[in-house]
């Protein structure tokens, strides 16, 4: 038997070139997931995991390795073997802020992970506690540029999307504000409705019912428009701050070297699998909204959302040791 097999192989024109696809095929795909599970980015991979795995006849699991702010889980699979078994489940802190703001990131997000797909975005919003004496954006931007004023905004930690947001919002403005940084937003959100903190940027799920029952004031959404559970609300864009007007998203790499071939199969699988109501639905359940599109496209965004928070960080001379 075993010598029939080395003949197989031999056949087909060289040791493995034939009968490795076929192998890699009946293993399972780890989407390594760099968070702790519970969060929008556990919950939306494993949401599509079933549909993918699915089309593509092959078992898909969802691996957790969480730590670092999802750099430990990034970098895992940054060094994993390009053989499309190992896809990393990316997002907007992984691969373009954290590589921004770290001076000794261990892996590079334009070099080391060739890019899948989206899966999906989440709106953020900007809401400050009903204490502060703005109602609108063009008010609190009158209210930070004041010498005197002395709010303070909460994020999730120094590098974090909210944290960014904060800085780029001061940047653009003129605006000033303390920073206050917490281990974690859960924390973050708690002190901003109790009025510790006056300030916080954050993905809208989790503001939203706060916001909904007035312990929080929304001023402005990141999103292309206005959203349905906030209309009244304006976008950064209609407030002429585009570069604010990006939401947070879920996406899936592989390692480099991957080849084109295995990122295409995969991304059309994923296509497929965001086309379907039920995946749909249950993606929506959560706030976001199911994304997909080529691997370019979703390359060339990661790439320009790099080079911005970059630039950001720059400027507020922002870093982490």
């Amino acid at each position: 038997m075993q010598r029939r097999r080395f003949c197989g192989a031999m056949i087909a024109g060289g040791f493995g070139a034939y009968i490795a696809p076929s192998f890699a095929m009946e293993r399972p795909i780890r989407f390594v997931v760099p968070f702790a599970p519970g969060g929008s980015g556990d919950m939306i991979p494993r949401m599509v995991a079933p549909s993918i795995s699915e089309l593509l006849g092959q078992p898909v699991i969802i691996e957790n390795k969480a730590g670092g702010g999802g750099s430990i889980g990034a970098n895992y699979v940054s060094r994993s073997s390009p053989d499309g078994l190992t896809i990393g489940v990316a997002t907007v802190s992984t691969h373009c802020i954290f590589p921004a703001v770290s001076k000794s990131a261990p892996y590079d997000p334009l070099k080391d992970f060739v890019y899948v797909s989206n899966l999906a975005r989440v709106p953020n919003v900007v809401s400050v506690h009903p204490s502060v004496p703005a109602s609108n954006m063009r008010e609190f931007i009158a209210l930070i540029r004041d010498p005197k004023s002395n709010l303070s905004f909460g994020s999730p930690g120094v590098g974090s999307l909210g944290h960014m947001m904060g800085e780029l919002l001061m940047q653009q403005t003129g605006g000033r504000m303390l920073h206050v940084p917490y281990r974690g937003a859960g924390l973050a959100l708690q002190d901003a409705v109790a009025g510790q903190v006056q300030v916080l940027c954050d993905n809208l799920p989790a503001s939203l019912p706060h916001i909904k029952s007035g312990k929080l004031r929304a001023l402005a959404v990141a999103w292309p428009s206005r959203v349905t559970q906030l209309p009244s609300i304006p976008t950064f864009g209609e407030l002429g701050m585009a570069d604010l007007n990006g939401p947070a998203w879920f996406g899936l790499v592989a390692p480099a070297r991957t080849s084109s071939a295995v990122v295409d199969r995969l991304q059309k699988a994923v296509a497929k699998a965001l086309a379907r109501p039920e995946v749909r639905q249950n993606i929506e359940s959560t706030g976001a909204e199911p994304v997909g599109g080529t691997a370019m496209a979703f390359s060339e965004d990661v790439r320009a959302e790099y080079a911005k928070w970059k630039r950001v960080a720059e400027i507020g001379k922002i870093s982490l040791e």
